[in-house]
């Protein structure tokens, strides 16, 4: 039996049907997971959690190294799975499985020097011990994943998690269900031993469910609003969470940017995915010396885009209806407050398909300046220098990603930025070198996926101090005399109480 069909199995009466966002033709129909199948799930989960951290650091490389030529070999069924359930282009889809492989070789290779025990330095008073630190696996997370990305984003944590010697419980988005069932299937071929990795499905009160069912963390992506929900339910048990949230992402243009590649990183960062990218570029800010230009050869590359449901089309549709509801209303109060559509806007939209769309001269405390729009949109405005590009982009109280396309200065730009990420000269670059933390602040989230962080976030760090002998001094002892209690002042004050001018 499948670690799929066991939860299936288990499962309550209640279903519900996923469909086709461009066609709505229905893709699959799914059990919604109850408390008492997320309890049963982290049971099985902490059992398997036993015998998966006592692999080893090289078994499980090796384990999610064969994970990954799974998902190589079969890249093309995967992206169907994707395609049909959130309706973005198949070869978006294939790439996005495709961008998760190097995270899976660099984890696995990479747990034990990040993770395993190491030397501390000790001090002049524990000259006498020997110290060391390692990180433990906490023993089961939930991942409640996002439909955005299906694959690479719920992987960032999942990846690591395991890697890191925990075994996982994944909750995907009620939209993109089959996509983790998908997952956790593939993952069980080369892990048939034990549940390491399963699957619970269904709604929002799934995803509580599993935040009451005592994992030790949840790793969490998805909108800022939901993200808090979540923090009140793991509150309830002290149960610690990363947060991947929304963003309100800036593009930065100076003078001496290349026209060309900026133009196309803003289209690409602002339209890719229909705009439904958490990095995704939605403001632009160009200096004022090379706005017309930039501005031209944007909104014509903008108009030679499509969206639609079909082949041919380079965007695909807006996965939630309720979204399209979200995307109109920022673009109807920027226009009643002065801002121009030049190409796309709301009477383009049809259905849940939203043309790419440009604004101008949208003032700064509008929607679609202050809020995620998650849609194919960017407003875009002239400033006399960075110096008010900078100021504007840190203005927001998101601050997950950025990027900035400068000859000279990018990384100097790049530092003065209050966001998690920085892309200089190029767009979404951050997420494909493993290497890197991904995440945000403020109202973006908190905690660290990728990279040395992502490992660490699902561990807990396990100090030990032993003594090699005993010291001429003891401190630890009600038997301590005055004559010691005034040796150490002796020796602090000549370590460290030496008086510093200036």
């Amino acid at each position: 039996m499948t670690a799929t069909s066991e939860i299936h199995s288990a499962a309550s009466a209640s279903v519900f049907e996923v469909r086709n966002p461009g066609t709505g033709d229905l893709v699959g129909t799914y059990p919604v997971h109850t408390r008492t199948d997320a309890v049963a799930a982290v049971e099985r989960a902490r059992a398997a959690f036993g015998w998966w951290s006592e692999l080893g650091y090289r078994e499980r490389a090796e384990r999610l190294s064969r994970f990954a030529g799974v998902i190589a070999r079969r890249m093309g069924q995967l992206g169907a799975v994707v395609h049909d359930e959130t309706g973005k282009p198949y070869s978006d889809a294939v790439l996005e499985s495709a961008l998760v492989l190097d995270h899976l070789k660099w984890a696995g290779r990479n747990a034990a020097k990040v993770l395993g025990r190491r030397r501390s330095r000790v001090g002049l008073l524990s000259f006498n011990h020997a110290a060391s630190v390692e990180y433990k696996p906490l023993g089961v997370v939930g991942v409640i994943g996002p439909w955005n990305y299906p694959v690479f984003t719920p992987l960032g944590s999942i990846v690591y998690a395991l890697a890191a010697g925990n075994a996982v419980v994944f909750k995907p988005s009620e939209y993109s269900p089959g996509v983790g069932a998908w997952l956790v299937d593939m993952f069980g071929e080369v892990v048939p031993e034990q549940p390491v990795l399963q699957l619970l499905t269904g709604d929002g009160s799934t995803g509580a469910a599993l935040c009451r069912a005592g994992v030790d963390k949840i790793a969490f992506t998805g909108s800022t609003e939901t993200a808090k929900r979540v923090m009140a339910v793991c509150a309830e048990t002290l149960t610690p969470m990363v947060a991947e949230c929304g963003g309100k992402d800036v593009l930065i243009v100076d003078a001496d940017a290349d026209l060309d590649a900026a133009v196309e990183g803003a289209v690409w960062a602002g339209m890719a995915n229909a705009g439904q990218s958490c990095i995704g570029t939605e403001r632009v800010y160009v200096h004022r010396s090379v706005f017309e230009p930039f501005l031209e050869r944007l909104v014509t590359r903008a108009r030679a885009l499509r969206a639609g449901i079909d082949d041919g089309a380079k965007i695909g549709p807006i996965t939630m209806p309720r979204q399209v509801e979200v995307i109109c209303r920022h673009l109807e109060d920027a226009i009643v407050r002065g801002g121009r559509v030049l190409t796309g806007g709301v009477g383009e939209i049809s259905g849940q398909v939203v043309q790419p769309t440009v604004l101008v001269d949208v003032p700064e405390d509008a929607l679609a300046v202050t809020e995620e729009t998650f849609g194919p949109t960017l407003t875009v405005a002239p400033v006399d220098d960075m110096d008010a590009a900078i100021d504007r982009a840190n203005a927001s109280r998101y601050g997950l990603s950025a990027a900035v396309y400068s000859k000279s200065r990018g990384r100097d730009l790049a530092h003065r930025l209050r966001t998690g990420m920085v892309s200089v000269n190029a767009v979404f670059n951050f997420p494909q070198i493993p290497s890197l933390p991904f995440g945000g602040v403020g109202a973006s989230g908190f905690g660290r996926i990728h990279g040395p962080d992502g490992l660490r976030e699902f561990t807990y760090a396990h100090a030990v101090a032993r003594q090699r002998f005993a010291p001429p001094m003891q401190l630890a002892t009600f038997d301590r005399t005055a004559k010691t209690d005034a040796l150490i002042a002796k020796t602090m004050t000549i370590l460290h109480g030496k008086r510093h001018l200036g």
